[in-house]
């Protein structure tokens, strides 16, 4: 949006241009708002079906240890308990870590706009 000097003397030389002006930034929010609604709900579709396959695997390993526990097998139970363990704790450090990054990210972004406004 021009400023609304600008979009005056626009309006001056061409009636009814500052009415398009507007107009169009209106139109290219609300498409801006949608694109963003949708890549946020694709973000939290994904987020759980990650979720659901992550718990699914990890039970999996962790049965599959037990089992192999139950059969003499301790160092390799014990194993597949541990890495099925270890990979969740570190699979929710990353994502708190990268979500962290984000929020960081989107703050700075925030005060750049702001201070150049």
């Amino acid at each position: 949006m021009p400023p609304p000097d600008l979009l005056a003397r626009y309006e001056q030389v061409f009636p009814g241009c500052a009415e398009r002006i507007v107009a169009m930034a209106e139109g290219q929010g609300g498409h801006r708002q949608g694109l963003e609604r949708d890549a946020l709900n694709s973000n939290i579709s994904s987020e759980k079906r990650g979720q659901i396959f992550g718990f699914l695997v990890a039970m999996t390993a962790i049965l599959c240890g037990t089992v192999l526990i139950a059969l003499n097998k301790d160092a390799a139970g014990l194993t597949a308990i541990i890495a099925a363990l270890g990979a969740l704790v570190g699979t929710f450090i990353y994502g708190r870590y990268k979500q962290d990054q984000e929020r960081a990210r989107n703050r700075r972004e925030a005060n750049d706009v702001t201070q150049n406004a």
